[in-house]
């Protein structure tokens, strides 16, 4: 069974998505134990130093990963794989017995000074998505890719 948190910034606010990640984490249980971290965004206005913010966020995602984690950075220029490349990445790193760790930013993405904590780098497509959905979509292919692995129907 794979140990897999999602560190991610900020709350959903919306029914469905919570209702989606419900539904996922539902799904994934007989496969994955799925722990969620949400950490509180830091606010912004226009004309505000993101880089600094961005830096800012970083600390606490640094503070919220378990020791000895494989740590996965969701990223707009990470590598891209379809879900049955992403399940054999997945059955890979899971082999190995850490917990898996995705990291998820806010809407102003991730600091680069995470690269040094991470050991992937990953992009769910070459569209950018909400963080929220980002999130959902990223709980959807870890549910394709257990499924992949275990000989399921779900992927065809």
């Amino acid at each position: 069974m794979y140990k897999i948190t999602i560190i991610t910034l900020g709350k959903f606010k919306e029914k469905a998505y919570k209702e989606l990640e419900s539904e996922f984490l539902k799904r994934l249980s007989p496969f994955a134990k799925v722990k969620i971290i949400e950490l509180p965004e830091i606010p912004y206005f226009k004309n505000a130093d993101t880089e600094r913010i961005k830096e800012k966020e970083a600390e606490k995602i640094v503070q919220a990963i378990p020791d000895g984690a494989v740590v996965i950075l969701l990223e707009e220029k990470g590598t891209l794989r379809n879900s049955k490349d992403f399940s054999v990445f997945l059955e890979r790193i899971g082999s190995i017995g850490n917990e898996i760790v995705f990291v998820i930013g806010s809407g102003l993405g991730l600091h680069k000074s995470l690269k040094e904590y991470s050991n992937y780098s990953i992009s769910l497509s070459p569209l950018t998505f909400l963080h929220n959905m980002a999130r959902v979509i990223l709980e959807e292919q870890i549910y394709r890719a257990v499924t992949i692995i275990n000989g399921k129907e779900y992927h065809k």
